[in-house]
């Protein structure tokens, strides 16, 4: 391998040499006897001046060589026994052309005690270049700031200038022949230009195989003399050749980019900071983001502490003289902690609280700073640094505080979030029922999962409302949007349906009344203040079941359709109109009556149940049929937990709600109906049926006057004031039910009668001696109901048992 060194194993700058790696041109060379005539004349002196041997041996150099502007020789220039030079001079050439030419003069021992001089000639321009190259190449070597490295084609170190010596504290004897991983076996290639990373050695055996130079490659690594800190070098490396084109080495030029490459950290860590800090607005997790970003890039460990009360939402301003603190998060270098100051991270933290500023202790390598955010203090964030790394700069400072206040500012978001979360979720969970009541001929179980998202608590409710004639009414409602609004647009709507139910409505009634109140009440806004109301889109399902009959009457406004499971385990949807969502209109609420076997399941559930990013509603919907298919295990509350499980593995992005219901028939022995015929004197006949009844249920004396009186009286007006037929039911169910139903569409009022008057005082006793009463309207007219207590309550100024006329 041709090299343009002298041996492998020997440096190229010898002690006391030249450092030049570039040959000296030799132009054209003469020999003057010591009276300064030519006794010898090369070739190259031939070709410069133009004057072959014969017509210059022997003639003085003044005629040959003298200047043509002055007509000065060279002999005046030369005395003593010193070199000499002579800048630029025009002299003649053979051919009569005048050439600019450089002279310098040697003393030259010719034998024999002779002397005589040694005469270099050389083109002017030549020269001139000559030696700004010369001196270009002694200033690389030796005063320039830019670090010079030659490689041989093996990658080994053959020549370093003083700035690599200076600022490694390597000399050329200890890194000629070496490679740099054996130098500095502690540094690395953070990159090249287009990312990737390879050794040195790589880059360039790369470099000398392909001839393509490398550019800004940073290395890092620390030095001989500064072993505890680190630098960084942009590093560039291109080939060299020799005359024929043959690669003989690489040359890597270096720059110390350490403080531009610091910044640039800095302001990387920054821009990082934008994007991972805050990403959730969870207290906690916020904390460790801090904690996860600085550690090990900008400290060695780091500590975040706040305020107990601000974990759950309180206002800082609120706290108390003395809070607690809570560390939320702590991160720590492994490598470095032995030689971190733990023992000094409480005194600074304490004194940064104390004087709500920032505090440092540059001996020990500790800053910490307030977590501040609209003028208040949540915490304090600690950061601390090995004893060997260099403290914390101004520079550092400022950055730490800008970390620190984007922190803040997220952790107060969380913090608010927190609290409204929290208010919101109590407000819901006011508003939910907190038990179902238990009616005759149902099982219910319920479950409701607020969501865990950044969105908060959503308005999804259900319910379950006792009616008259032992019936129940579900619903089941989703309110869109989250937070307090759809909590308190939840509460409102329930409590209108609820107060429509009691109205014992028929389902598709009362959300079309319901519908009307949302139209009304969300109209478009008159002005940019008004929002539109949160109630416009709410879905809702009400159903209601019957045991005596075992149907189940239901319809639905944009909500999802319920699922029925049969005795034998097959679920599947109901076949329900849909109806628009509240508040739209345009289309009418149709009711579906359905007969539910005894033992079936009628499943009510809104879409966070059955919906989410990664499934679709349909899909969701399959699965939910599917957890409650299969032969059940007597438990409703088991079953909702297996259907919670499978659906919902991890917390809901969307509130998800689950109402489970059970049906059994009434037992028969516990309803009696008898028809009327449209007489006065079916009255007593009506009497003596309900007290035989009562006497077969085994109701006692007092219960059963109650009872005489009620149906005397409601049998009484259906025959008078209604039409026929006329029916009289009774109802054992916890209490007793009477109801008298016949083909009228007029409800009776209750009213005060007079002194005077003869009548009007009936209905009023029925009110007063029973728990409820009510008007239920058919297709074929109407039920007049009352709920009578078995212990019956007394009436202002009489006794139990004391008898009244009609």
């Amino acid at each position: 391998m041709t090299s343009i060194f002298p041996g492998r194993d020997q440096p190229v700058r010898p002690h006391g040499t030249s450092s030049s790696a570039v040959p000296t041109p030799v132009g054209a060379t003469a020999v003057l006897d010591q009276h300064l005539r030519f006794t010898g004349w090369s070739r190259e002196a031939e070709e410069l001046f133009g004057l072959a041997s014969e017509e210059v041996l022997g003639r003085s150099a003044d005629a040959v060589l003298a200047d043509t502007e002055t007509g000065a020789g060279v002999s005046a220039a030369a005395g003593g026994d010193a070199a000499w030079s002579l800048g630029p001079r025009p002299v003649r050439r053979g051919d009569g052309r005048p050439v600019s030419i450089s002279l310098s003069l040697t003393p030259l021992a010719l034998g024999a005690g002779a002397t005589g001089w040694l005469l270099r000639a050389m083109d002017a321009e030549l020269a001139h270049r000559e030696a700004i190259g010369r001196a270009m190449l002694d200033g690389l070597d030796r005063e320039a700031p830019v670090q010079l490295v030659v490689y041989d084609t093996d990658a080994r170190v053959r020549w370093i200038n003083a700035a690599i010596e200076k600022q490694f504290g390597t000399p050329l004897e200890d890194a000629s022949g070496r490679f740099v991983k054996d130098i500095l076996p502690q540094g690395e290639v953070l990159g090249e230009a287009d990312g990737t990373a390879a050794s040195v050695e790589e880059i360039v055996q790369r470099v000398a195989r392909t001839g393509a130079p490398v550019v800004d490659v940073r290395y890092r690594s620390s030095t001989h003399l500064d072993p505890r800190h680190e630098r960084v070098w942009s590093c560039s490396y291109f080939r060299l050749q020799d005359g024929e084109g043959q690669p003989i080495g690489v040359c890597e030029a270096g720059l110390d980019i350490t403080d531009r490459y610091v910044a640039r950290q800095r302001l990387a860590l920054l821009s990082r900071a934008s994007g991972s800090i805050g990403r959730t607005l969870d207290i906690r997790r916020t904390a460790e983001d801090l904690a996860e970003l600085v550690v090990p890039e900008f400290a060695d460990a780091v500590t975040v502490d706040i305020f107990e009360p601000v974990l759950d939402g309180q206002e800082p301003q609120h706290l108390s003289a003395h809070p607690t603190l809570c560390r939320l998060a702590h991160r720590t270098d492994h490598a470095a902690a032995n030689d971190t100051a733990y023992d000094e991270l409480d005194t600074v933290r304490l004194r940064c609280l104390a004087e709500n500023a920032s505090a440092t202790d540059t001996v020990t390598h500790v800053l910490a700073l307030p977590l501040k955010a609209r003028g208040a203090t949540l915490g304090v964030v600690a950061f601390a640094r090995s004893r060997h790394a260099d403290p914390f700069e101004q520079e550092e400072i400022q950055l730490a505080e800008e970390l620190v206040s984007r922190t803040a500012v997220c952790l107060d978001n969380a913090r608010r979030y927190t609290r409204e979360h929290a208010t919101a979720l109590m407000l819901q969970r006011d508003l939910l029922p907190r038990t179902l009541p238990q009616q005759p001929g149902v099982e219910v179980a319920h479950r409701y999962l607020p969501a865990a998202g950044p969105a908060g608590v959503g308005g999804d409710w259900y319910d379950v409302i006792p009616l008259s004639g032992a019936r129940v009414g579900l619903v089941v409602g989703d309110v869109a949007g989250h937070g307090m609004g759809a909590a308190a647009t939840m509460g409102r709507v329930r409590t209108t349906v609820a107060a429509l139910a009691a109205l014992d409505l028929a389902p598709d009634e009362v959300l079309a009344r319901l519908d009307d109140l949302v139209a009304r009440t969300g109209a478009p806004p008159s002005g940019p203040a008004e929002a539109e109301d949160q109630a416009l889109g709410v879905t809702c399902l009400y159903a209601i079941y019957d045991p005596v009959s075992q149907h189940c009457v239901m319809a639905r406004a944009g909500h999802l359709p319920p699922v029925l499971v049969t005795p034998d385990g097959h679920a599947e949807l109901v076949a329900l109109p849909a109806g628009p969502p509240l508040g739209l209109g345009g289309l009418p609420f149709e009711c579906a009556d359905i007969e539910l076997s005894e033992g079936a399941t009628l499943a009510l559930y809104t879409d966070g149940l059955v919906e989410n990013r990664q499934t679709d509603i349909d899909t969701g919907v399959r699965a939910l049929c599917t957890a409650l298919a299969g032969p059940g295990d007597g438990q409703l509350d088991k079953t909702c937990d297996r259907v919670i499980t499978r659906l919902l593995p991890q917390a809901p992005e969307d509130d998800a709600a689950l109402l489970l219901l059970r049906v059994h028939a009434l037992a028969e022995n516990l309803v009696a109906t008898w028809d009327m015929a449209s007489d006065a004197g079916e009255v007593a006949r009506a009497r003596s049926l309900a007290l035989g009844q009562l006497a077969a249920w085994g109701v006692d004396e007092a219960a059963s006057f109650v009872v005489e009186l009620v149906v005397s009286e409601l049998v009484t007006n259906a025959i008078r004031y209604g039409g026929a037929p006329v029916c009289l039911r009774l109802i054992r169910e916890r209490g007793l039910i009477v109801e008298v139903s016949d083909s009228g569409h007029t409800s009776p009022h209750l009213r005060r009668a007079a002194m005077e008057d003869e009548g009007g005082r009936g209905l009023f006793l029925v009110a007063q001696l029973t728990q409820r009463w009510g008007t239920r309207y058919t297709p074929t007219g109407k039920t007049i109901w009352t709920e009578v207590s078995l212990v019956p309550a007394q009436m202002p100024g009489t006794f139990v048992g004391e008898q009244f006329e009609l």
